[in-house]
């Protein structure tokens, strides 16, 4: 038998002044931060290399799009990703004190 379970939906986020374009840039960010790292990286990528920066680009439109026109929809993806990404290198960095 499947069983399946429905979330409640999250609550619109809070609105204030600046939110629209900060959210804008964070759209864009990650992604481009994808992109930049598949075209630096040290081995040739090919094939799926260039389907990802095109997935990352479509990505980017999409974030950009909600970030600006359904602004109270939008989760930045720095607060989610940026704070254990600190966290880790914050870690690694007392490891390399400490050996």
């Amino acid at each position: 038998m499947w069983i399946l379970f429905a979330r409640a939906a999250r609550p619109d986020a809070i609105y204030w002044p600046g939110r629209r374009w900060l959210a804008a840039v964070d759209a864009v960010l990650w992604p481009a931060a994808l992109v930049i790292a598949l075209i630096n990286a040290p081995f040739s990528a090919g094939v799926v290399g260039m389907t990802a920066v095109a997935l990352a680009s479509l990505a980017a439109v999409r974030r950009t799009h909600r970030a600006i026109w359904r602004n109270e929809r939008y989760q930045f993806t720095t607060w989610r990703w940026g704070a254990p990404l600190l966290a880790l290198i914050g870690a690694g960095a007392v490891m390399r004190l400490m050996a």
